[in-house]
């Protein structure tokens, strides 16, 4: 009788590591960060549903910078950068605005920031941190798509403003007028176009929009 052969160890690529990262299962948890927090809220946001918004305004703004505008720019890597944007609040949590930018508080947020973000990366196969730190480090952008990117943000919580305006909740009057005052100050052409040609239609209700109204 033969002794059947040991069953060979799967094998294993040199890239891969033994060890378990919990880099994705951080970003996993952005769900259950929720946005304005320091506000009462007719529908909560999410910092995961937010990322995903900015992302799909960026590509938007990216495209239309491209296609319209004729700028040199790839709308898939803006998209992708803008993912990552807020990627640090899975360790932080979401900062209120008025923390996040008053004077004091700044230069305090942004180092931060910067630090969280180094140590996210650092919990990621070595060979994936120079592709992930391209995504998520905000100062290794390049300026067109960082450009993007924030204005993206910025028309992401106006929008959210908006919303929250037509649900009848006064809380959050004061905000869509700040943020308005900031979208008219840094407007680009890709912004103007975006307000003018889609921005009218986020007030429909589901049948004026199945109805092409």
């Amino acid at each position: 009788m033969t002794t059947p052969p040991a069953p060979h160890a799967p094998s294993r690529s040199p890239s891969h590591s033994s060890s378990h990262s919990p880099f994705y299962a951080h970003l996993a948890r952005l769900r259950y960060i929720k946005r304005w927090g320091l506000m009462r809220n007719a529908e909560e946001e999410d910092v995961a549903q937010h990322s995903w918004e900015v992302a799909v305004l960026a590509h938007a703004l990216a495209v239309i910078s491209r296609d319209v505008f004729h700028q040199p720019v790839d709308p898939n890597a803006v998209a992708a950068r803008a993912i990552f944007h807020d990627a640090t609040e899975a360790i932080t949590g979401d900062l209120p605005t008025p923390v996040k930018y008053s004077p004091a508080m700044r230069h305090a947020t942004a180092n931060l920031e910067g630090e969280v973000c180094r140590e996210m990366l650092s919990l990621l196969p070595s060979a994936l941190q120079p592709s992930m730190q391209a995504m998520m480090d905000h100062e290794a952008w390049p300026p067109q798509e960082a450009a993007l990117i924030k204005t993206a943000d910025r028309l992401a919580a106006w929008l959210k403003c908006q919303a929250e305006l037509r649900f009848g909740n006064p809380e959050f009057a004061q905000a869509a007028q700040q943020i308005q005052a900031r979208l008219d100050e840094h407007m680009t052409p890709e912004l103007r176009y975006f307000l003018d040609t889609f921005a009218p239609a986020f007030a429909l209700t589901l049948d004026s929009l199945m109805q092409g109204e």
